[in-house]
């Protein structure tokens, strides 16, 4: 596949979760796909996650600011926000709303996200929701 028709693969995610839509990610991402930074294994459990996230932050949004292409490999930098209203993780709503930048890779193969890894700032995210505060060392 060219460059060109993968990073239109990896676009039509970022359309499937900005819509909440996981019904058709099949079309795109195998049904093995490996998410080696959270342990997820298989297209169902990928769904899974995402039903996890959209009730945890029902307005969960991720813009798309940069994308590149190179052989099997598609990277993009993004903006996700969200406002924390449903339980995530364990931890209860707070109704705080958060804003962080992510990068991810994702390898493809005969048309299908297969791997995918994923950067984001963890620290920031639990202070922005109030979680943890950082200490005066911590600064």
């Amino acid at each position: 596949m060219s460059l060109e028709e993968n990073k239109a693969i990896v676009r039509k995610l970022y359309e499937a979760v900005n819509t909440q839509d996981l019904s058709s990610i099949g079309d795109f991402i195998a049904v093995d796909f490996v998410d080696h930074t959270r342990g997820l294994r298989g297209l169902e459990a990928l769904k899974q996650f995402g039903d996890m996230i959209f009730k945890a932050f029902p307005d969960f949004h991720e813009t798309l600011e940069d994308i590149i292409a190179e052989g099997d490999k598609v990277w993009t930098r993004s903006k996700i926000t969200g406002t924390h209203k449903g339980e995530f993780q364990g931890l209860s709503p707070t109704g705080k709303k958060f804003s962080e930048a992510s990068v991810d890779i994702f390898r493809i193969a005969d048309g299908k996200l297969v791997e995918g890894w994923n950067v984001t700032d963890e620290l920031n995210f639990l202070k922005q929701l109030g979680i943890i505060e950082y200490t005066e060392q911590g600064k």
